[in-house]
């Protein structure tokens, strides 16, 4: 077995030294390009290809397969999160509304509307739409496909595409309107949102995600169950036992951010570096030790440090409201509060790390890197150093993971197989081979290391580590359900969740916190969770219906959950999966308090789809005789529970008309509310 995909160093030829056999490739391509893109291995002359990977660094240089895959992992990443994710570009089927039927011919269908001549205007005769009739408020009747015969100043003349039947042309007859016309059949349920991003994910946008597998190990740990992103898992980790951590080597889009924040900041503060032989060193292995209690207690606190939440999360509230303040201005930047800080302040830390030491996060602290190293216990390929060291220390100034020992052996719990240092080996001694091959390598502690087997202090420190890490994970559960959410309290706090979510003591055990779920939100109604439920709740999705209603052509935070916190459900589903119920308060309403007319929430409602909101008569006043007075009392909305899912729409609707425009409330006269008889989860 070899794995040998380093550039060598460009070596002269010499009598009785073994030189290394050229690749396939590299023949083809020195054949195929000019001659100036060649290296000349007699005088060293470096080639343009050399030359040009020689400016990108000499990590580039030595190792360019490894530095293009880290690359295109990176842009990838950000592609997904940045543009699958959101924005979407999709809009709902275009309708034309308020259309009222002047004359309909009872036998061939054919009818003349009325409506404003800034609508007609946009109508064009030959166009094929189809008609809704909204005369029966409580139901949408759609009528069939007609052409646009005519188009004058205020009217319009429809002829019916295909015959229609009898009751149809009933309806018509008796129908008073209004009408609307539209592009799709209105009755339909709207999946702009949703097909927009089946359409752009050709990667699964949680990718990265569930292919971290601190990130679904620790959740099924902590919730007793089967997480499907656990299938990821093992499989990148058998893949690893080829290539020992290649996700931390090549393709993780932390470790690579990390990468780009020492080449352009941290090497700029050599000043705090600190030596290779800290008590540091084994932190991954304590940190990782302290999660998995918390997760056998029933607490995941892996979305902390894992390293993809990290950088999903750390993008979320960094760069993602800077995009959407681009986009679509920066009036809908969500608020941020004290969590938002928080992850942000994380976020920084384990970049600001690498002032301490290139990549020292990757090498010292992250436990999804622990990972790793463990499945690095079954490697079945290695690093192997060939006799003919010379001992130049390249491949040790070179090494992003500390992985090469005094002696030029390899730490092979540490090492990444990226290569680098064949790369920059003068005498090509380093090859990268199956384990157990042997033959022709150089002695080991040669030159000495000063390393020896564990001693009695060496012993003592890992005792009092693993002892420390391990009551660290036991005092952050009990302290986290201390002060979490404690569900067992009738007055306990209730955050309304998404659409699809499990039942909250499930939900706060599967949630990574990886902010996935707000990012391809389309309108931002989830936001993160501060501290109401203490650290066990905190950047956990809930609906912030002032803010926005949830879309109901959307469901795609459950198509993006990595750990199935958030349940996957088609459209259809989700038309019925209720996160609470809207409730009007009747102190506040203005029709219920007599102050004025308002349907802005029955209005939103049936727009939705969900036509949960009806209106009744109230304040009406009577004369002398008991009979009602005409044009006196209003219209106000009540809601019928059994239609109504608690979207949230009605709520944003009031909220920023009557609260945040008007100024005619201080808070929104209807609002949704949530608990138990009041969700499906």
């Amino acid at each position: 077995m070899r794995l040998n995909w380093f550039l060598p160093m460009i070596r002269r030829p010499r009598d009785g030294i073994r030189q290394l056999k050229r690749r396939r490739l590299v023949e083809t391509l020195r054949r195929i390009l000019p001659a100036a893109c060649s290296s000349d291995w007699t005088t060293k002359r470096r080639g343009l290809g050399r030359t040009f990977l020689r400016r990108l660094g000499l990590s580039w240089l030595a190792s360019p397969v490894r530095r293009v895959v880290q690359s295109v992992c990176l842009v990838t990443f950000l592609i997904l999160f940045f543009y699958v994710c959101w924005p979407y570009d999709a809009r709902p089927a275009q309708s034309w509304p308020g259309f009222i039927p002047i004359s309909v011919d009872a036998v061939s269908g054919r009818a003349t509307l009325t409506g404003n001549e800034t609508t007609t205007d946009l109508l064009q005769p030959g166009s094929r739409l189809h008609a809704s009739d909204a005369s029966d408020q409580a139901q949408l009747v759609t009528l069939g496909r007609f052409e646009i015969v005519s188009v004058a100043e205020n009217s319009v003349e429809l002829s019916p595409v295909e015959k229609l039947s009898d009751d149809i042309l009933a309806a018509m007859a008796l129908s008073t309107g209004p009408w609307s016309l539209s592009r799709e059949p209105l009755q339909l349920w709207p999946n702009h949102y949703a097909n927009n991003l089946a359409r752009k994910e050709k990667i699964a946008a949680e990718f990265f995600l569930v292919i971290d597998p601190l990130v679904s190990f620790s959740t099924a740990v902590a919730s007793r169950s089967w997480v499907w992103s656990l299938t990821s898992a093992v499989i990148i980790l058998v893949v690893c036992v080829v290539v020992p951590r290649g996700f931390c080597g090549y393709l993780c889009p932390l470790g690579t951010t990390i990468d780009l924040f020492d080449a352009l900041i941290g090497k700029r503060f050599t000043r705090f570096r600190v030596p290779d032989d800290g008590w540091w060193v084994h932190v991954k292995y304590y940190l990782l030790l302290a999660i998995l209690v918390a997760a056998v207690s029933g607490v995941l606190i892996s979305g902390f440090f894992a390293a993809i939440p990290v950088i999903t999360r750390g993008l979320m509230f960094t760069v993602a409201p800077l995009q959407t303040g681009w986009s679509v201005g920066w009036h809908q930047m969500p608020p941020m509060h004290s969590g938002h800080w928080l992850s942000i302040t994380l976020f920084f830390t384990v970049l600001g790390l690498g002032v301490l030491k290139p990549r020292f996060w990757c090498k010292y602290v992250c436990p999804s890197g622990a990972v790793f190293s463990l499945g690095n216990l079954f490697r079945v390929s290695q690093r192997k150093v060939e006799s003919s060291c010379i001992h130049c220390n390249k491949c040790v100034e070179i090494c992003p993971f500390d992985a090469i020992k005094p002696d030029f052996t390899t730490r092979t719990t540490d090492c990444t197989l990226c290569q680098s240092c064949g790369g920059v080996c003068p005498t090509h001694a380093i090859k990268f081979v199956g384990r157990w091959e042997i033959a022709g390598l150089k002695s080991a502690n040669d030159p000495p290391t000063g390393e020896t087997p564990i001693g009695r202090r060496g012993f003592v420190a890992t005792g009092v580590g693993l002892l420390t890490a391990t009551a660290a994970g036991a005092a952050t559960a009990g302290a986290t359900s201390l002060l979490g959410a404690r569900l067992d309290r009738a007055n306990s706090p209730r955050p309304i969740r998404p659409p699809g979510s499990v039942a909250e003591e499930e939900f706060l055990q599967k949630c990574i916190r990886c902010a996935e779920c707000f990012k391809v939100c389309p309108s931002d109604v989830l936001q993160p969770l501060g501290f109401l439920q203490g650290l066990e709740g905190l950047w956990t999705p809930h609906v912030v219906a002032d803010w926005a209603g949830c879309a109901s052509s959307c469901n795609n935070c459950g198509q993006v959950c990595p750990t199935g916190a958030i349940r996957a459900l088609s459209l259809e589903e989700k038309k019925s999966t209720r996160i609470g119920l809207a409730i009007v308060d009747s102190n506040s309403c203005l029709p219920l308090a007599g102050r004025e007319a308002c349907q802005l929430c029955v209005d939103e409602c049936n727009a939705a789809g969900y036509h949960a909101i009806e209106f009744v008569q109230v304040r009406t006043e009577v004369d002398a005789t008991g009979m009602p007075i005409e044009g006196t009392g209003f219209l106000a909305p009540v809601v019928v529970a059994e239609k109504c899912v608690g979207c949230g729409l009605c709520q944003t609707r009031c909220y920023g008309i009557n609260v945040a425009a008007k100024k005619l409330l201080m808070e929104s006269a209807i609002v949704i509310k949530t608990g138990p008889g009041l969700e499906d989860r």
